[in-house]
């Protein structure tokens, strides 16, 4: 009995054990979960008037005067981190990785069921960045004061701080965050275009006028905002002027971009700089990469040879990463983890991690594969890399713990977050001020009050040793531009791993209700933010054909093509039209409100025909809906 026994027990511990290395090995591959995640750290950064549809809700309205000392409306945005400056160049690089994942990984976002969150938190940073571009050649490019707002600890909805906005001009330029904000509006542009085609081609015009702004009047934007160098200096502004064009030509396919990076490979050092970083300040290895889909795609012509010099070096970026660089290799921790510097490391490791994942796909694409020094290596490998690094975060390591907050059951508790580690404001409604969360607040051993979902921290130093310490910033704090990369890489690894795990098929995300439109630049047409209906009777195909100043306002000349998807005539077709602030001409009123039908010479659509009416207003397009028709 007792051998009996004993074998029992026996097989029962092998079986715990088991199951629980089984339970683990899931959970660091639920990309669905922790892509899901994401999302939620982007809204607990929103600053402004916050949606009804809001999910993290111990964060309120906040900063909603910015700007106006200055005469301008900036409400809106992201902060940028812990803290409530709203920083230009790392929160444009954060828009333009959200929006790459958008468009490499649509059909993995789709999957997921994350579109909408992904274009949702590209649109809350895009619709900032067109306020901040009032005109041709002015950006505003930082809101708040970083040296009284660190002197602070008090939550958004109760700051006290500097809400200074500063301003790039032509007398003050700065090509770098000029650059970096033409390259997320154009990428932004790629990824609402299947969407809402009259928001991308307003962001593409924004895009366009900013790399206009930022060529001609070249200079750092840390010299004309001295109170950014501190937290976000720049080492200089050729690698956004590359990456600027890059963007514009995938998005605008207009060789003159891409006549520019030909004509400025060397100058600018797109084919000189072999670089083992990707980050807000280093934009190479993304160029490189990006512009080699170009030649893998085979689509060169008579620039292939200098695009062969970018892919170089592109590769030379990714063999560091796989250490088959014949020697110049990337860094790594015991635990695998690349490590750059010491602080804030994961986000080198979740940049380098995506672009690796993107570069895997276009080799894959063209069957090719990646060349170096120390031999050809298969796309996989690219992959594997990328995984290997996500595995890391959340929670493969030798602390066994997940860098990104909330995901698995060990997590960072004392994140470096003023809002996180204060008691929400509908729960201490009394306001909490500069000195008093500091005492009550910062030095608190207790965990946070408030989870901040999807918040990627600093991580572990080169040793792999964590500190889970509020006041270890270099460690504990979580940034915009290091929780960015991370929706591609999910979305990608959700899409490869199966069902196993959390992976491929259908997610069911935090909510799937859809919140209703928020900001000043709301949802604007029947088929905003869905798909284009296969099969519909009735197509309404909009466009901005051009746009001007007037004043301190910008107009935009909006056309609309109604056309007629159906085998046989439509008659007497009545349109409503809704936010329609201009003039419009090509449609007559019926005398009912909001409510226009063709004109009489015009009375009949004939099956495949279409006919197109305009109308002129600034903002976005007015919302076109069918009425009724015969």
């Amino acid at each position: 009995m007792s051998k009996i026994g004993g074998s029992l027990f026996g097989v029962s511990l092998l079986l715990t054990v088991l199951l629980a290395a089984a339970t683990t090995a899931a959970e660091y591959y639920n990309y669905g979960n922790a892509l899901d995640k994401t999302f939620l750290f982007f809204e607990a950064q929103r600053s402004g008037k916050l949606p009804a549809g809001q999910r993290v809700k111990w964060r309120s309205n906040s900063g909603l005067k910015d700007g106006l000392a200055q005469g301008v409306s900036l409400e809106g945005g992201y902060y940028d981190a812990g803290d409530h400056v709203k920083f230009g160049l790392p929160m444009a690089f954060a828009v333009t990785m959200l929006s790459w994942a958008a468009v490499d990984n649509r059909k993995e976002l789709s999957g997921s069921n994350q579109m909408q969150q992904t274009l949702w938190s590209i649109r809350w940073g895009t619709d900032y960045f067109i306020k901040a571009h009032p005109q041709p050649n002015v950006l505003w490019g930082q809101v708040g004061d970083g040296e009284s707002d660190h002197y602070c600890w008090e939550r958004a909805e109760d700051m006290t701080t500097s809400r200074t906005a500063y301003k790039l001009d032509q007398y003050h330029p700065g090509s770098d965050l000029a650059g970096e904000t033409a390259a997320a509006l154009a990428a932004a542009s790629l990824a609402f275009k299947p969407f809402n085609s009259s928001y991308s081609a307003i962001l593409l015009s924004h895009a366009k006028e900013l790399f206009s702004f930022a060529d001609k009047y070249r200079g750092l934007y840390t010299d004309s905002i001295p109170n950014a160098k501190p937290f976000y200096m720049s080492s200089g502004y050729s690698d956004e002027l590359l990456w600027a064009a890059a963007w514009l030509h995938r998005a605008s396919g207009d060789q003159y971009y891409l006549k520019y990076v030909v004509d400025n490979a060397g100058y600018m050092g797109g084919t000189g700089w072999g670089v083992k970083e990707f980050s807000w300040d280093n934009k190479y290895a993304g160029v490189q990469i990006l512009l080699s889909k170009i030649l893998l795609e085979g689509k060169g012509g008579a620039y292939s040879s200098t695009l062969k010099q970018y892919q170089m070096k592109g590769d030379y970026f990714a063999c560091a990463c796989l250490k088959k660089n014949g020697g110049y290799n990337i860094q790594t921790t015991p635990g695998g983890l690349m490590y750059v510097r010491e602080w804030n490391n994961l986000q080198y490791a979740s940049a380098a991690a995506f672009l690796l994942a993107v570069y895997s796909d276009y080799l894959s694409a063209a069957n090719a594969k990646l060349n170096c020094p120390d031999g050809s290596v298969p796309p996989q490998a690219l992959l594997d890399f990328a995984r290997s690094q996500a595995d890391y975060i959340l929670g493969k390591n030798r602390q066994g713990m997940s860098y990104l907050v909330g995901y698995g059951t060990k997590y960072p508790i004392h994140v470096h977050h003023r809002g996180a580690s204060i008691a929400s404001i509908f729960v201490q409604r009394s306001s909490v001020n500069c000195v008093q969360g500091f005492d009550s607040w910062y030095r608190r051993s207790q965990a946070d009050p408030n989870v901040i979902h999807g918040a990627l921290v600093g991580g572990p130093d080169k040793n792999d040793y964590y500190s889970d310490n509020r006041e270890n910033y270099e460690q504990s704090e979580p940034t915009l531009s290091g929780t960015a990369p991370l929706v591609g890489l999910f979305a990608k690894l959700f899409g490869k791993s199966g069902s196993n795990g959390g992976g491929g098929g259908y997610y069911k995300p935090y909510q799937t209700t859809k919140p209703p439109a928020y900001s000043s630049y709301k949802a604007t047409s029947a088929t905003t933010y869905t798909p284009k209906q296969s099969g519909a009777p009735i197509e309404f195909l909009h466009s901005i054909t051009t746009n001007w100043m007037a004043g301190n306002t910008r107009y935009y000349r909006h056309k609309v093509i109604i056309k007629n998807n159906s085998q046989k005539p439509i008659t007497d077709l009545k349109l409503k039209i809704e936010d329609l602030s201009g003039p419009i001409y090509g449609l007559i009123p019926t005398g009912q409100k909001n409510t226009y039908q063709l004109p009489q010479w015009q009375k009949t659509l004939r099956a495949g025909q279409a006919y197109d009416f305009v109308y002129v207003q600034g903002g976005p397009q007015a919302k076109v809906t069918v009425l009724s028709y015969y």
